[in-house]
């Protein structure tokens, strides 16, 4: 009985991470959901009482799983570059392995009034997950690994900022696909600049 009542709430939340994907949260019809999940409106509404909080279980699903990955990919780095270029990489790796997922959190993110559920909430995840980055750059602050003349909050910020810059570039324009090479990179400019050294 688990196993079918498991079945059947992914059938659902794939379907409807399909429509919403494709069509948008106000394209998409409750019943344009049962269909494609060929599942009836009461299956539905006994795991999720409005299409809202159909919405908002797959969002907290992107932003549960991102930061989980993040933490796994920090505890594998072995110093702040390393764990830095660790939480980078893992995120381009869920964008290819989830990009309907973290499309709909970028284009819930970006949203005109009107595209989302008013009741929608996930600032409060956003700012968990930046505080994970913000958090090692206090560290390598600390540490005397990252200059004191900048606010952690900017220099958190900038990784942050390029990490979801090439995640955006790679949903809107496909094939620019970024990986571990790019993590390393975007590190290396961020600790090190991009001034000639003379």
């Amino acid at each position: 009985m688990l196993t079918t009542a498991l079945d059947t709430q992914g059938k659902i939340l794939a379907a409807a991470l399909r429509l919403f994907a494709d069509r948008g949260y106000a394209g998409t019809s409750v019943q344009d959901i049962v269909s494609s999940a060929r599942v009836t409106k009461p299956a539905l509404y006994y795991y999720f009482p409005s299409k809202a909080e159909l919405y908002q279980a797959l969002l907290d699903r992107a932003h549960d799983e991102r930061f989980r990955l993040m933490q796994e990919a920090s505890a594998r780095g072995k110093d702040l570059p390393g764990k830095l270029e660790e939480i980078l990489n893992a995120h381009f790796e869920f964008l290819q392995s989830h990009r309907e997922l973290i499309g709909l959190m970028y284009a819930t993110a970006f949203a005109a009034r009107g595209e989302t559920p008013q009741e929608i909430r996930y600032l409060d995840k956003c700012q968990r997950n930046f505080g994970l980055v913000r958090d090692l750059v206090r560290e390598g602050q600390r540490a005397g690994q990252l200059t004191q003349a900048f606010d952690v909050e900017h220099l958190a910020r900038g990784i942050f900022g390029m990490m979801n810059i090439h995640v955006q570039a790679e949903l809107v324009q496909p094939g620019q696909k970024p990986s571990r090479k790019t993590a390393r990179q975007i590190v290396k400019l961020f600790l090190e600049g991009a001034a000639r050294q003379t």
